[in-house]
């Protein structure tokens, strides 16, 4: 354990308690992501309802993203972290009354309170993004951004991991109040671990801009910066386009015939295979020839999904999923440096918030755009030209992104 824990970075007791913090709110998310699919499902058994709960959660998290980040820019981030928190707790707290004393809201209205709670937990989640990412950086010194990247990361895949099986044996085994109990629990200790944080005030306190003036500053600042922009789009298109999540339950019942028990399997690999990466970057951050290593880590990416794409093996799926995990995981935390040592202080919070909207609209637009394509070419076609855009998106951003090809992390340190 004291090994695990080694890395110069954890000399500062605020990160300590930050990252815990951050792994148990990943943690609530995924448990109640998981206890939620199974509760509506069994609620209606209407496959679109599983898709209007993604819905519920993305659209209002993103219609809020940009107001957001101009608030991270203007007000102590830590009080925002913990008013989110509050709101948050409390949205699980609903959906474990819904359980017991409100159980007839679901009787009369089915699923619909459901919805309207996790439309509320969206918007929250909306808030604490970009005041998440631009508190970490007021927590360590600036030589030490690389590490608080790369355990971001890991922590996020660790909990992206453990919370859906955690949330499922807890469902299975004790019951949906036992589960939401969990969540509660979850979500809840972040709130005491950021109480022992110490206030962090803005270090560029600036006099306070029209709304639209500080939001188009810093799609300004984004859309004139070629490293930045050019990390963004390349992640959110090889998510567009690359991401072959949404087709896993069909690949699982009709191509490789491994039924629930190995879409569980199909499911975790690409999050494990992150986590693993994202560990081993805490100790060796991608400092050197760092444009390379993006554009290498997305060129591989996209292989991954060509190779799962034309796969008939269980085990070389997993294997090619596993893989993708790793290579998205390196794109990842060097897309996160990219925004932290190259944003100023005063716009961390607008630029972070406009990632979300790159990543966070591929995400459903991908699940989309996977569903859309399978229509037409089949589920192996949507995967393999998804694959294939991927590469050329590749190839594209480096010719036309020198910048960012030419990268070098150390520099900016």
């Amino acid at each position: 354990m004291t090994k695990l824990f080694s890395s110069p970075i954890f000399k500062h007791r605020d990160f300590r308690f930050f990252i815990v913090a951050r792994f148990f709110m990943v943690l609530a998310i995924n448990i109640q992501a998981t206890i939620v699919g199974w509760q509506v499902y069994e609620l209606t058994g209407n496959l679109l309802d599983l898709g209007l709960v993604g819905l519920f959660e993305a659209i209002p998290s993103i219609i809020v993203a940009l107001y957001a980040g101009h608030l991270a820019d203007l007000r102590e981030r830590r009080a925002i972290i913990l008013i989110c928190l509050v709101v948050l707790f409390f949205c699980s707290v609903s959906l474990l009354l819904f359980t017991g004393s409100l159980s007839h809201l679901l009787i009369t209205f089915g699923a619909y309170p459901i919805f309207l709670v996790i439309f509320v937990s969206g918007i929250a989640r909306g808030f604490i993004s970009p005041a998440i990412f631009s508190f970490v950086t007021q927590l360590v010194p600036r030589e030490h951004y690389p590490h608080s990247a790369a355990w971001m990361g890991t922590s996020f895949q660790a909990g992206a991991v453990i919370g859906p099986a955690l949330g499922g044996l807890m469902y299975g085994w004790f019951g949906i109040k036992s589960a939401y109990l969990m969540d509660c629990f979850c979500i809840g200790l972040p709130f005491l671990l950021f109480l022992f944080i110490s206030p962090r005030p803005l270090l560029e306190k600036k006099i306070r801009e029209p709304l639209i003036q500080s939001l188009k500053a810093g799609l300004s600042f984004v859309w004139n910066h070629q490293i930045m922009l050019g990390a963004m789009a390349l992640d959110m298109f090889a998510v567009l386009f690359g991401g072959a999540i949404a087709l896993l339950p069909v690949f699982a019942k009709d191509i490789l015939f491994v039924g629930s028990e190995g879409l569980g399997i199909l499911r975790s690999a690409p999050s494990f295979g992150a986590l693993v990466m994202a560990y081993f970057l805490t100790h060796r951050p991608p400092l050197h020839k760092s444009g390379k290593v993006l554009l290498f880590s997305v060129f591989g990416f996209g292989l991954c999904m060509l190779v799962f794409g034309i796969s008939t093996s269980f085990w070389l799926s997993v294997i090619a999923l596993f893989a993708s995990g790793v290579f998205d995981s390196a794109s990842v935390v060097i897309r996160s440096t990219i925004m932290q040592t190259m944003t100023p202080e005063d716009m961390r919070g607008r630029v972070s918030s406009i990632n979300k909207i790159f990543i966070g609209s591929s995400n459903e637009i991908g699940a989309f755009e996977s569903g859309v394509s399978a229509k037409f070419f089949g589920p192996v076609g949507s995967v393999l030209v998804g694959g294939v855009m991927t590469l050329l998106i590749v190839s594209i951003a480096f010719r036309f992104a020198p910048k960012l090809r030419e990268l070098e992390l150390k520099d900016h340190l």
